[in-house]
């Protein structure tokens, strides 16, 4: 089991960036698939994101392609989602999670530690 803290959530204009981190616990980090998901009001939560065990491999929700990036740091411990381009459309509060998958994933049974999640609020 891996613990997970995400961090770098906040408000912004339209147009604007953030990076999102996700501390993990634990020396098995470097063997987990990473996923980020995210979940508006009243909406399900939806896949954005996933790298798989060493950041050679990711895989994007269409809408996030060419806007986020997803990227991991195995001697930090940490994954990161840079977001840039930020829409209204964009606001959650986005998850990351950890998966024992050896691929990237967007199945969000395929993960089994989640974060308590970090709010993105983009202003139009």
């Amino acid at each position: 089991q891996v613990q997970l803290v995400e961090s770098g959530g906040g408000s912004v204009q339209a147009g604007g960036s953030l990076r999102l981190s996700c501390a993990a616990s634990g020396r098995t980090f470097s063997s987990y698939t990473m996923g980020w998901f995210r979940q508006a009001p009243g909406k399900e939560r939806e896949f954005v994101a996933s790298i798989n065990w060493s950041g050679g491999s990711t895989y994007s929700k269409d809408s996030a392609k060419g806007r986020f990036t997803i990227s991991r740091d195995n001697a930090k411990n940490t994954v990161y989602l840079q977001m840039n381009s930020l829409k209204p459309e964009d606001t959650a509060v986005y998850y990351c999670a950890a998966s024992t998958s050896v691929v990237t994933t967007s199945l969000a049974p395929m993960y089994r530690d989640w974060g308590q999640g970090t709010q993105v609020t983009v202003s139009s």
